[in-house]
């Protein structure tokens, strides 16, 4: 009897989780040899080729070009020509409890809501062939209608988020591990939710309008309500009742501060419903889905501001003297091109031999300091789609010619999304390189697990004193993040310290 084979999602590094099918490299009912490209599978970072495990016949492709599933999720069977249709569809609906992002799993979720309270949810029906893209959504008699990718709300004390915003993510079964935050403090509010839920496809009425809901005015006699001669006049001017002020003032009275307390709470309401009143004046915007990459960077990025204390230091480095040994360089032997940034990572890598408290990763579940002999330094490489950090591995090892070339490589790769997992993933320290936009100082957020991330500005000429004198010299701002739990402020000082005694003695890297 022949046999009937899958393939699947692999697993490329040990944070994947999904991958989205970018496209198939070949059709139904092709015959395919082993090691053969079969498809793209995009990751939460680059784009990999799938090469074929084995022999075969591709008879029918389960997963079609933008679908979501976990790793291990069956995307395609293969067969012989032997094997018929109908053994062929038998086994794809056999298919159903594998680990993916199917249809099925996302109608489980639906049930686990309604069931419960069915008073107050209702579900909608799914098709059995539905797409990936268009799997069902938890509606809600409040009009509230939840992605089944934001759904699974988990109480977490790790969540930071306003009491407001917990409650409704409860009531309305919102995972807020996936919730980019903006509100005050980092944390997520019921704005980022709203965002969050019609960014995914789904529905939350306008918050506004929710809160802009106008109180009946009071009409009762309010000639006998206690309140200060001041205050009684102010409500006449304002056609406030007292009735529906609070008395905060002296012996039980109605104060000033109470009416235009009232006067301010109805002027905002009615503002509220003046802007409902007329939305074609609202400003137009364009709602841009978040790709995976773009989200995986909104979560490091959210866990590390979050996670790690960070602190920064920052240092002016005089730069003409890698300048005129770059030049020279570049100048005298012709194979080689350096640029600042190359000989910046060189003069990193010393650094952090000579300090290797600063060469290091944070195991949070553990709790322990991992301390790296070698200087694997991550670039950060803008690309496309967001943000990327190939690793120099060795960079203290390697020469100037060689620093160059991987960097030259990397970024080239990192592009066109050509990395291996290993060559972005890990790496003792960052560096990120504004320069060459012209952006003189800023900070940067660290990668982790690395304790440290060093932001480098533009080299330009500045006017210092030497000697009592004013000179101009071609200057570089370097600002060095540190996650404090593993760095302290007089060992980050060290850490630059020797940077800048690499920058301005380059003969020294050359050793």
């Amino acid at each position: 009897m022949s046999e009937i084979k899958t393939l699947e999602i692999p697993k490329w590094g040990l944070s994947m989780e999904e991958g989205t099918i970018a496209q198939w490299l070949i059709q139904e009912g092709t015959q395919f040899s082993k090691g053969q490209e079969i498809c793209e599978i995009e990751t939460t970072k680059i784009v990999n080729v799938l090469e074929a495990p084995f022999d075969g016949l591709l008879r029918k492709i389960i997963a079609k070009d933008g679908d979501t599933l976990v790793v291990g999720g069956v995307i395609a069977i293969c067969a012989d020509a032997q094997v018929s249709d109908t053994e062929i569809e038998a086994f794809a609906q056999s298919l159903d409890g594998v680990p993916a992002i199917t249809e099925n799993k996302a109608i489980d979720v639906v049930r686990e809501q309604a069931s419960v309270t069915q008073a107050e949810t209702k579900v909608q029906a799914v098709p059995k062939q539905t797409s990936i893209g268009n799997v069902a959504k938890a509606v809600t008699q409040s009009g509230h209608s939840i992605p089944v990718a934001l759904q699974g709300y988990q109480h977490s004390d790790d969540i930071f988020a306003t009491p407001h915003a917990l409650n409704l993510a409860e009531k309305y079964n919102v995972n807020l591990a996936q919730i980019a935050s903006s509100g005050r403090g980092g944390r997520i509010s019921v704005h980022d939710i709203q965002a969050a839920v019609q960014a995914a496809g789904g529905a939350w009425p306008d918050v506004r309008h929710q809160a802009s809901t106008k109180v009946a005015k009071s009409k009762a006699d309010d000639s006998q309500i206690l309140a200060t001669p001041v205050a009684r006049r102010l409500a006449k001017q304002l056609d406030i009742n007292l009735h529906d002020c609070r008395a905060s003032g002296s012996r039980g009275r109605v104060c000033k501060e109470d009416v235009e307390a009232v006067y301010q709470r109805e002027s905002s309401v009615q503002v509220q419903h003046v802007d409902h009143a007329h939305p074609s004046k609202s400003a137009k915007f364009t709602t841009v889905a978040m790709n995976g990459m773009r989200k995986a960077i909104a979560s490091r990025l959210q866990a590390a501001k979050r996670n790690a204390p960070h602190f920064r230091l920052t240092v002016d480095l005089n730069v003409e003297s890698i300048q005129a040994l770059r030049q020279q360089i570049n100048s005298t032997v012709p194979q080689v091109k350096l640029s600042i940034n190359d000989m910046l990572i060189k003069a990193a890598a010393a650094a952090l031999i000579k300090v290797p408290q600063v060469n290091v990763q944070f195991d949070e579940e553990n709790q322990q300091i991992l301390q790296f002999e070698q200087a694997d330094i991550s670039v950060a490489v803008a690309i496309e789609n967001g943000l990327i950090t190939p690793i120099i591995k060795a960079a203290n090892c390697k020469s100037l010619a060689q620093i160059s070339n991987d960097m030259r490589d990397l970024a080239t790769r990192a592009k066109t999304g050509k990395l291996a997992p290993d060559e972005f993933q890990g790496g003792s320290f960052s560096i990120s390189n504004l320069g060459m936009l012209g952006i003189q100082q800023f900070d940067a957020i660290i990668n982790p697990p690395q304790g440290a991330i060093l932001a480098l500005g533009a080299a330009e000429k500045r006017a210092v004193v030497e000697n009592d004198e004013v000179i101009v010299r071609q200057m570089v701002t370097a600002t060095l993040s540190c996650d404090h739990r593993v760095i302290d402020g007089a060992l980050g000082a060290q850490f630059l310290s020797a940077f800048k005694q690499f920058v301005e003695n380059p003969a020294l890297i050359l050793v």
